[in-house]
């Protein structure tokens, strides 16, 4: 008996300790220079006088990225944007991680990409997790937005575990992804790196590449601000994969999950889950039922509709193509996207 107990003292003592580290875990703000460096874009990367924002910048010329110093064995990565106005059709602002640098062949990803769209239209959210370069079973999601970002920073974060990936916007999640033995290695277990870009996405970002980048209202400018690696790295060993795994951000309480599904049932164009075309009626191992069967065969949102909030929906034409496998119109381009 006096054994037993002792181990259950041992065993609360752990979790207390594991419990106090990760309440710790610092996710503060980090300055640019602390923590990032330029990619590419040369003067199309402007850092603010005080080193704490920066702004990318498209124009005819490039775009522009910069990338963080050190790679990370998950963790929680965050930053406020702040989307360019205007006519942005084909305008891609990325922020994401990834390891395509060291593992060109199988590299794992996890994205946020924000797809800019015509004038009087809205922005889209889209977000993809994969693994070992599984981009032909990409895991792809879209939505609206419950704001306007092109009016002020809106915070956009990854919590990134061994067991599940969880997407945030202004602090509440919008998607959830549970690792499952059936994934095997399409769930990222690799170190990676965190990216921003801002980029020509005109052969797909808007409308399957209908409406593309006009370079008469660039440049188009993105500004970063709020920057965030609370991280790994990538000698941090088990026991910083425990202190990311019971943080905060890591833990989805019922109280976060509802706040997700109302998200969802509101702001979700376009899931995977639901996609019975594209994979030929197969469905990924981590899906669920929380979103309930109110889609179409190709994955988009019977309920939801950009014209609900003032901004004018394309509908499918007699004369549009449609896809191989059948359903979907060519317009939508669901694929394997890549914020690279």
């Amino acid at each position: 008996m006096a054994t037993g107990a002792a181990a259950l003292l041992v065993a609360l003592i752990a979790v207390i300790s594991w419990s106090a580290a990760a309440a710790s875990l610092d996710t503060s703000p980090v300055p640019f220079q602390a923590g990032y460096m330029p990619l590419f874009g040369d003067d199309n990367l402007v850092r603010s006088p005080d080193g704490r924002s920066v702004r990318l910048k498209l124009d005819r010329r490039t775009g522009s990225g910069f990338v963080s110093k050190t790679a990370y064995h998950h963790g929680y990565f965050s930053a406020s944007i702040k989307l360019p106005d205007d006519h942005t059709a084909g305008v891609v602002v990325a922020f994401y991680l990834s390891n395509a640098d060291v593992f060109p062949g199988n590299h794992d990803e996890v994205d946020f990409e924000l797809l800019g769209n015509r004038l009087g239209h809205e922005w889209r959210v889209q977000t993809n997790v994969y693994g070992n370069g599984s981009t032909s079973r990409g895991r792809e999601e879209r939505y609206l937005l419950p704001f306007d970002p092109t009016l002020r920073p809106h915070a956009y974060a990854v919590a990134w575990t061994p067991t599940v990936v969880v997407f945030y916007v202004d602090g509440a999640p919008i998607r959830e992804v549970v690792r499952v033995p059936a994934m095997g290695g399409d769930f990222p277990s690799k170190p990676m790196s965190v990216y921003a870009t801002i980029w020509d996405g005109s052969a797909w970002a808007t409308d399957g590449g209908r409406y593309r980048v006009d370079y008469a209202h660039a440049p188009f400018a993105a500004d970063f601000s709020h920057l965030v690696l609370a991280g790994c790295p990538v000698a941090g060993g088990a026991r910083c994969a425990v202190e990311v795994m019971t943080a905060e951000f890591a833990v989805m309480t019922p109280a976060k999950r509802a706040a997700m599904r109302r998200f969802r049932r509101r702001n979700l164009l376009y899931t995977v889950c639901h996609d019975k075309i594209r994979y030929n009626g197969s469905v990924f191992p981590e899906c669920d039922d929380a979103d309930g069967g109110d889609f179409h065969r190709w994955g988009e949102s019977k309920r939801v509709s950009a014209s609900r909030r003032g901004y004018s929906q394309q509908k499918p034409r007699k004369d549009m193509v449609v896809d191989a496998s059948g359903g979907r119109p060519s317009t939508w381009p669901i694929g394997s996207l890549r914020a690279d």
